[in-house]
């Protein structure tokens, strides 16, 4: 061992080879039928355990009185609900396979994702209706068309309320074909994502139990929506599989909707990503500590700046729980852990994951050393739709490639260091952009940086830093430069600094860089 490569860990989940994922999630739930499985912050209606099961049974027999056939595919569309667990279980009880997207994106996307995915159905909130309604007459592989909820015959209620439950769940197996997730596209078009049965309740186990401690008392906030690989384990696998209460937003959280969600309904939990954090943390009119309940917070999507850890320590005193996890490995995979967290890094390899780092060459990198994190886990997802070569470089046999550039020191903590794709090299040397960013990050009148490679008038790479202020707060370009001068080493600094009132992501929160280089060319 040379402290960076975990052994790998037996999955802890024993799993029937006959086995069908909502169903094991829905049935745990019988002395609990009266308790509250979901909440939607935005009506105050609220959704228990014995209803949750009730209208997904249904709905899977509205889906085969429809005609629907076991792994044709749905596309689901719709904003964070009460619906939105119905109708995702409700099609992976009847076999069909949902494919949840992204609920902000345009047109083209959808006509891009239907068509990629030949769905036979599309499910999609009313309010998202106008982004489909003039590309279906080109999608011929869509026959049926659910709309929550328009009061018409094709209504998503005629799908549920005039239905019997379901009496028994499609004959599916622990490696069949669960769901789909469409990647972000932060560094190019959208993948197919294919997950399997089996996953759901590995993440839950591995993750949720293992690494959180979640349990049934608890009562959840993501600010993560469904359609997101973090949001989906976050309110619906996990809570279901531990019999917790989950709160559901259907719009994007603010700062003051997080505050108001966090008084209102007493969350133990908050999940959370680091831009959010920040902008939490600046808000002018955070709450009393004593008036929350919070007793845990994670945070993936972006590696968290320490800076952003400590302060959120210490205006709340909870810990928050970095980790990242990937659309292709379903959650989080390395992870800081309660009592052992260790701001400015991952944290550890979550039990019954492994990883290893390797060198431009392909050899394991040394303590210490910069290299590309792989993982090995009985959550990888099978393939990349109609994708072959993306599928044989990021799947490479047990090993899934992260495109993440970490570093792993003796004690088996995991520093990131920035996208594959995203380091620069300075002087024959490796710059890390987060490290920048992160020393960007502690000066006290910045909110959000992002820092990418830009040539200079010799054609070599120097780092460019995007910055946004906190509101109020003034700061000159060289200010800055001898602040990072001050912590890192010379060669680190930002030779550019470009002050924007916003810095472009992706709807899960993500930095798009790639959209910021663009600007700088």
């Amino acid at each position: 061992m040379n402290g960076q490569q975990a052994p790998h860990t037996p999955p802890t989940v024993a799993i029937p080879r006959v086995y069908n994922a909502a169903w094991d999630l829905l049935q745990r739930h019988s002395h609990r039928e009266n308790k509250i499985a979901y909440i939607d912050a935005s009506t105050g209606e609220q959704l228990s355990f014995g209803q949750l099961k009730h209208q997904a049974h249904c709905f899977a027999q509205g889906l085969k009185k429809a005609g629907f056939q076991q792994e044709q595919r749905v596309l689901l569309c719709m904003h964070d609900g009460l619906r939105w667990p119905v109708v995702f279980l409700g099609c992976i009880l009847a076999g069909v396979v949902p494919v949840a997207v992204n609920t902000l994106l345009t047109a083209k996307d959808y006509a891009f994702m239907l068509q990629d995915s030949r769905a036979k159905g599309l499910i999609v909130s009313s309010a998202l209706w106008p982004q489909f309604e003039n590309i279906l007459p080109s999608v011929a592989t869509c026959e049926h068309v659910y709309i929550d909820d328009d009061g018409s015959a094709q209504s998503l209620s005629s799908l549920i309320e005039d239905m019997q439950p379901l009496s028994e769940p499609a004959h599916t197996l622990a490696d069949d074909v669960c769901f789909w997730l469409y990647s972000s596209g932060s560094t190019g078009s959208p993948k197919g994502t294919l997950h399997l049965h089996s996953h759901i309740i590995q993440t839950a186990e591995l993750y949720a139990r293992g690494v959180m401690g979640l349990q049934e008392s608890d009562v959840v906030f993501s600010a993560a929506k469904l359609f997101f690989a973090y949001g989906l384990g976050n309110a619906l696998s996990f809570p279901l599989a531990l019999g917790a209460t989950t709160v559901l937003l259907d719009k994007r959280a603010t700062p003051a909707d997080v505050f108001h969600i966090l008084e209102t309904y007493q969350p133990t939990v908050f999940y959370g990503v680091p831009t959010l954090f920040a902008s939490l943390l600046a808000h002018p009119s955070r709450p009393d500590p004593q008036k929350l309940n919070l007793r845990l917070c994670t945070s993936a999507g972006e590696a968290l700046p320490a800076d952003i850890g400590k302060r959120w320590k210490d205006a709340f005193g909870t810990d928050i729980l970095d980790g990242i996890g990937s659309t292709e490995m379903l959650h989080i995979f390395l992870s800081n852990r309660p009592g052992r967290v260790r701001y400015g890094t991952t944290g550890e390899v979550v039990p019954g994951y492994a990883l290893r780092l390797v060198n431009d060459e392909g050899n394991p990198c040394a303590v210490d050393e910069l290299g590309e994190l792989q993982i090995q886990g009985p959550t990888s997802a099978i393939m990349y739709w109609n994708n072959r070569e993306k599928t044989k470089h990021t799947f490479a046999g047990e090993w899934t490639r992260s495109g993440d550039k970490y570093s792993c020191d003796a004690e088996g903590y995991y520093t990131y260091g920035g996208r594959s794709d995203d380091m620069l090299k300075v002087g024959g040397i490796y710059v890390s952009p987060f490290e920048v960013e992160a020393s960007i990050m502690t000066h006290p009148a910045v909110l959000e940086a992002a820092v990418i490679g830009m040539d200079d008038e010799q054609g070599l790479t120097k780092p460019k830093a995007f910055v946004v202020t906190q509101p109020g707060k003034s700061l000159t370009a060289e200010d800055l430069k001898q602040h990072v001068k001050s912590q890192l080493a010379p060669y680190k600094y930002p030779r550019w600094v470009e002050f924007v009132n916003e810095l472009p992501k992706t709807a899960t929160g993500k930095i798009q860089r790639f959209k910021l280089r663009a600007l700088s060319t």
